[in-house]
């Protein structure tokens, strides 16, 4: 498809574009929530592991970035071209792809080399993931914040019959998750720093990527958690007694509404299982949603997909938000938590429950790539390390011949 007249000839003449179809596009599958990623069309070898280069593969595979490619694989994969080639080294750095997928209208090139789109452009990715985890967390605990604090009063409320329940919550944490798919868009859609830990084991996510994602997904959380206490500041001074009165615990306190923390009465081993347990059920389903070759006559994913989220987040708080709180989410719980202790929740914020902040923190990883290990073992069948010789331990053992292996892969893809 020829691109049309470009306000900038030099660039059309080295870097043609066209918008890029459904059929060019690999919907990621690697845990990502929901985005898609336009790629050059290069055979997948099995050995490339992590480093492996952008592939064409149903299924699910991740595309990735550490090679570098020439300007007509580019544009016939339909990227837009960089706007200087001094972008391209930090999105390498950051385990990103080296050109961003960009707007396909090149009558609006030009203004991809103004200061600020340049910015925009080298941190497309984690920027989609700050916006995407901001509004989960927005609706999810705005939620929380509304159903806590109208309880005091319910009567206020239309009808007199308060402003929700538990479910009310769950309504909010699926339809954020549903909207912060859609908006985070190019980067992958994965809102979950263990989501992404996951998918670089299991989908072969370049691990230069994990350092961003995560700090993006935290801030993301952390900055929506300061937008609903500021919004909610009057009616929290109210609920807990008094001006600048902050609790963590207690029939007054306004802690949860921000961070998790344990039900009275459950045992650590049982607090860590419940976090454990979810957090697998929810990469085993969003690895099962992702998987073409799993699909048979239901389609989920696609424009399909955020809704199937929404149930499945959804289903997750009506079914283990009781001991918990669900946080399934190291971002959700780590970055609300730093502001309540920052805006003079004290350190209680992290003693709470004999140190209860520990588990949010590590069970969710853990049952996250469980999850994801057990669906590779029992159902996947594309590529995995679960679904190499020696669960892709091999090449601990040789590593000289797994790089061997990886770069004749890269030369006969036509990477190197």
């Amino acid at each position: 498809m020829q691109a049309p007249p470009s306000t900038n000839p030099t660039l059309t003449s080295q870097y043609p574009m066209r918008t890029i179809p459904s059929d060019d596009a690999t919907t990621l599958g690697h845990g990502g929530l929901g985005a898609t990623e336009a790629h050059p069309s290069a055979p997948y070898s099995p050995t490339l592991g992590g480093d492996r280069t952008m592939s064409n593969l149903k299924g699910g595979d991740s595309p990735t970035d550490d090679s570098e490619y020439d300007e007509e694989r580019l544009a016939q994969a339909g990227l837009a071209p960089p706007v200087t080639q001094k972008l391209k080294g930090p999105r390498k750095w950051m385990g990103l792809q080296p050109v961003a997928p960009l707007q396909s209208h090149e009558k609006h090139a030009h203004h991809n080399h103004l200061a600020w789109s340049k910015v925009k452009i080298t941190f497309k990715e984690p920027m989609a993931e700050f916006w995407g985890t901001f509004i989960l967390v927005l609706f999810g605990d705005a939620g929380l914040a509304q159903v806590t604090l109208g309880s005091k009063n319910p009567g206020s409320a239309p009808g007199g019959m308060g402003f929700g329940d538990w479910q009310s919550v769950s309504w909010a944490y699926g339809i954020g998750l549903m909207l912060g798919v859609y908006v985070a868009g190019d980067s992958g859609a994965y809102l979950n720093p263990c989501i992404t830990f996951a998918s670089c084991i299991l989908r072969g996510i370049p691990w230069r990527r994990l350092p961003m994602y995560i700090i993006s997904q935290t801030l993301g959380a952390f900055c929506a958690a300061g937008v609903i206490y500021g919004n909610y500041y009057s009616l929290i001074d109210d609920y807990e007694g008094g001006p600048g009165i902050r609790t963590v615990g207690g029939p007054t306190s306004t802690a949860g509404i921000f961070a998790t923390y344990p039900a009275d009465g459950v045992s650590t081993a049982n607090l860590f299982f419940d976090q454990f347990i979810a957090s697998a059920l929810l990469v085993f389903i969003i690895f099962a949603l992702k998987d073409d070759s799993n699909k048979g006559s239901f389609i989920a994913s696609g424009a399909w997909f955020p809704l199937a989220l929404f149930f499945l987040m959804f289903g997750i708080s009506a079914t283990f938000g009781l001991q918990t709180g669900f946080a399934i989410n190291f971002a959700r719980d780590m970055g609300p938590r730093l502001m309540t202790w920052a805006l003079g929740y004290g350190n209680a914020v992290w003693t709470t429950g004999n140190y209860y902040f520990w588990i949010p923190t590590t069970a969710p990883f853990l049952g996250c790539l469980t999850g994801g290990i057990i669906y590779d073992a029992c159902i996947y069948t594309g590529p995995s390390p679960i679904n190499t010789p020696w669960f892709g331990l091999k090449k601990l053992f040789n590593p000289k011949r797994a790089v061997q292996e990886r770069l004749e892969s890269q030369k006969d893809a036509g990477a190197i």
